[in-house]
């Protein structure tokens, strides 16, 4: 039996067709107006990485909006550093640099070619009309005119218990320090704004002190009112799925969520589910045929033997 080649039918995310319901709306219209950070919890596809790009999106839509229509991201890793929020110096590629030139590191003059601005520092410079902030400082190039962001900080609960003590006054009045260029100070301007989302599988990890200044928000699974919203959105008008069919399908779904419990599928999930099942014409199929296609393609919802061996006989 040969592979078949499929067209590929995962589609790329479209921002506008994010569904923002009207309590997320209203804390993410909370946190701008006291000027905090928005942290967001809530099971893995619930649609809290993906908020910060409907954000800007929305943000930079009115005519002389200063915002940028994507946000800037940081993807925390459990080996980040509070520096790393704002900017990141290449310490091994500079001192290989002045040995090559027979020089120290001290006495090199270059050290702006091996700092690079991050998510939150870039937001904090970017926001700055030119001249106010001193480019030679570091190799990041500034924009030709003052801009406002939204910085997503991505996975916070991976960092070191550290990195959010470490950053509390620099998120509360969004500015920093670069230590290899002299503390070199950048401040914000405040006459731009400064939108930062986070996102965490949990707030258990974070200190108090650190949640203080934050505007909080657990994003529930979808209802299943809000999950066929979400499905007529990412299949579009064009699918062949009676709306019949796709309320039986959605019922298989929740069952296999509730018998699940190592991992449940999240929404992403069902979104793949149900395009790999129209693509081989699960409407047409008899029940037998359609009873096969269920199974075979479980591994698209369960992703471990042990929630496998739970859901297979449902099928």
């Amino acid at each position: 039996m040969k592979i078949k080649l499929h067209p590929r039918i995962a589609q790329p995310f479209r921002p506008q067709q994010y569904i923002l319901h009207g309590a997320l709306k209203n804390a993410v219209e909370v946190a701008i107006a006291l000027g905090q950070p928005l942290l967001l919890t809530g099971e893995p596809g619930t649609g809290k990485t993906k908020l910060a790009q409907r954000v800007a999106l929305d943000l930079a839509a009115p005519d002389g909006s200063s915002f940028a229509d994507k946000p800037l991201v940081f993807n925390t890793k459990t080996t980040s550093a509070a520096r790393d929020l704002f900017y990141t110096y290449d310490a091994l590629s500079h001192f290989q640099a002045a040995n090559i030139k027979g020089r120290s590191v001290e006495k090199s003059s270059n050290t702006a070619g091996f700092i690079e601005l991050q998510a939150l520092g870039k937001a904090i410079a970017f926001s700055n009309p030119p001249g106010k902030v001193d480019g030679s400082k570091f190799s990041t190039p500034l924009p030709g005119k003052p801009q406002s962001s939204v910085v997503l900080i991505d996975e916070i609960d991976k960092a070191p218990r550290d990195f959010t003590n470490d950053i509390l006054d620099e998120i509360e009045n969004y500015r920093f320090r670069i230590k290899e260029q002299d503390n070199y100070l950048i401040d914000n301007s405040e006459d731009q704004q400064i939108v930062v989302i986070m996102t965490s599988n949990s707030e258990k990890n974070l200190p108090d002190a650190f949640l203080r200044r934050c505007v909080f928000y657990n994003i529930p699974f979808p209802s299943d009112e809000l999950l066929r919203e979400i499905i007529k959105t990412q299949l579009g008008g064009s699918t062949n799925f009676t709306q019949q069919m796709l309320d039986e399908l959605l019922e298989k779904f929740n069952t296999v969520r509730k018998k699940a419990i190592r991992k449940p599928p999240a929404t992403a999930e069902l979104i793949a589910w149900l395009r790999v099942l129209e693509m081989n014409d699960f409407m047409e199929a008899n029940e037998a045929g359609q009873r096969q296609q269920l199974l075979d393609n479980l591994s698209i919802l369960v992703k471990t033997r042990e929630d496998l061996e739970a859901v297979r006989g449902m099928f």
